[in-house]
């Protein structure tokens, strides 16, 4: 029934799947009709005609999550759809309605979102070429250079000028497109497309050049901003990003891996903590913050306890966290708050069994992601796990990777998932008794596929089997060994490992010389 078609969608179907035809008619279509017709040419990727449509826009607005996410005519949702063709005719398409002249109709547009599309694993379009973030960023950059170029070299009409349409986007800079990203932000006010900000994440892209590029992008607008892989930011840079740029409306931030190291600290690094939690304090909108990797023991309260706003997403996977963190994770307002959790790489059942459970207790009514890789879970822990998420019957999705359970133990546990409801994912580890005996926990990288994988794949046959009969066949199991698939790395992944030869070269080269 979700994907039922409405006997307008299947007429708006068959309008555009002649495109020739399509495109000569548009002049005499009803305005109200054109979003039907985008969403229509974009599941069957008629480029040319969606092209057309977005060079002939009549609407004010146009925001690519709406048009193409659910509606009364279709109900699929097509924002995951990251088709090259489609993207490519939307972006060209923008760039003419500015050129376009005379236009059939008034230009009307003042904002176009393209913040809605979703970046996936699986792809459905025909063409099988997507358009991810990264390249999304590039191409806009470029476009908006190329019309600037084009207007200054080409006798146009004045009223061109006066055009000015706010672009909606997530920016993702690297290394390899930073000069271009650049530019076309320096060069904004000149051209009619305006590039917005609205998410920012970077990687690969030295410290120096994170922070001009991220003064450009006017972060009064910015809701996100993500610094991930390769950006060497440590707790001093960021206190000096906090003090010299603020983000009033931002909503999410992300850390790369060790910002913070308490083992290190001085008198002055535990100020300048504080002053990094006052600040994060100001910014009244913040509700994600994942920080995995740092090492911040014993010092949660000072980094979380300003904000005023309760966090809805933290992730302090890998922070050796003591009891007195998890004390106050427990305690802390946020608890009550918090739809996603991520505690990896922390020994819960050993170390802070009851501070745990009295965590997900008050996180129970609202907590839709638990993440509990490596935490060294096993068979006599389950029953007391179970008790624990119980409670937690708006679970959509569970990873528990990298915990040494037994087969058994495994069924037993996914017995008891088939009740949780609304639950959607579920990643498991490869069970112990698939792995030589002997196996050491966690498991490195050399050991980590050398199991038995017709053991392991009987083992998932019987686990799936227990979804089955228990008519839970929309829940999704699986055990990504090398973690979750992240869109951004995978699109990146040339450059991200360029840039970790490159900087294994140079401290082969330290090393040889100090040598």
């Amino acid at each position: 029934r979700g994907t039922m078609k409405s006997l307008r969608f299947i007429s708006a179907e068959a309008f555009v799947s002649n495109a020739e035809f399509a495109r000569k008619s548009l002049g005499s279509v009803a305005h109200n009709l054109f979003p039907l017709l985008f969403k229509a040419s974009y599941l069957l990727e008629q480029g040319e005609v969606i092209h057309d449509l977005v060079e002939n826009w009549p609407l004010v607005d146009f925001n690519m999550g709406k048009l193409l996410g659910a509606t009364v005519d279709y109900q699929e949702d097509l924002s995951h759809r990251t088709c090259s063709v489609c993207l490519e005719s939307c972006l060209t398409g923008l760039r003419d309605y500015v050129l376009n002249h005379p236009s059939p109709y008034a230009k009307r547009l003042k904002v176009v979102d393209l913040t809605g599309i979703k970046d996936v694993e699986v792809q459905f379009c025909e063409c099988k070429k997507t358009m991810g973030r990264w390249a999304r960023t590039q191409r806009l950059s470029k476009l908006c250079l190329e019309l600037l170029v084009y207007l200054q070299q080409t006798q146009c009409n004045p009223g061109t000028f006066e055009i000015s349409i706010d672009v909606l986007i997530d920016l993702f800079v690297t290394e390899r497109n930073y000069e271009l990203v650049v530019q076309a932000l320096l060069k904004k006010c000149y051209c009619p497309l305006k590039i917005c900000c609205v998410a920012f994440r970077s990687d690969n892209l030295a410290l120096q050049k994170f922070f001009y590029i991220i003064k450009l992008t006017d972060p009064s607008l910015l809701r996100k901003l993500e610094i991930v892989h390769n950006v060497r930011l440590e707790m001093e840079h960021l206190e000096i990003l906090f003090n010299s740029v603020h983000f009033p409306l931002l909503m999410s931030l992300t850390l790369p891996a060790r910002t913070f190291n308490v083992r290190r600290f001085t008198a002055t690094d535990e100020q300048m903590l504080i002053n990094i939690g006052e600040k994060m304090g100001e910014m009244t909108q913040l509700t994600e913050l994942n920080m995995p990797f740092s090492v911040l023991t014993g010092r949660i309260r000072k980094l979380l306890s300003p904000l005023k706003t309760p966090l809805k997403m933290l992730d302090v996977s890998n922070c050796s966290l003591n009891h007195a963190d998890m004390a106050y994770l427990a305690n802390s307002f946020h608890a009550n708050h918090l739809e996603a959790l991520d505690l990896s790489g922390h020994n819960i059942p050993d170390l802070y069994p009851a501070v745990f459970f009295k965590l997900l207790s008050h996180s129970s009514s609202v907590l839709r992601s638990l993440t509990l890789e490596d935490c060294n879970i096993q068979d006599t822990h389950v029953n007391m796990l179970i008790l624990g998420l119980s409670p937690c019957q708006k679970l959509q999705e569970f990873k528990f990777l990298g915990n040494p359970l037994s087969s058994q133990a495994l069924k037993h546990l996914f017995t008891f998932l088939c009740e949780l409801p609304m639950l959607k994912n579920v990643e498991f580890p490869v069970p112990r008794d698939c792995y030589p005996v002997g196996i050491t926990y966690p498991i490195d990288d050399a050991n980590l596929c050398r199991f038995d994988q017709q053991k392991y794949e009987r083992v998932t046959a019987d686990l799936n089997l227990i979804l089955l009969q228990a008519n839970r066949e929309d829940v999704k199991a699986s055990t990504p060994l090398f973690g979750s698939y992240d869109a951004a790395v995978q699109e990146t992944n040339n450059e991200l490992g360029a840039y970790l030869i490159k900087s294994f070269k140079e401290t082969l080269e330290k090393f040889t010389t100090s040598l």
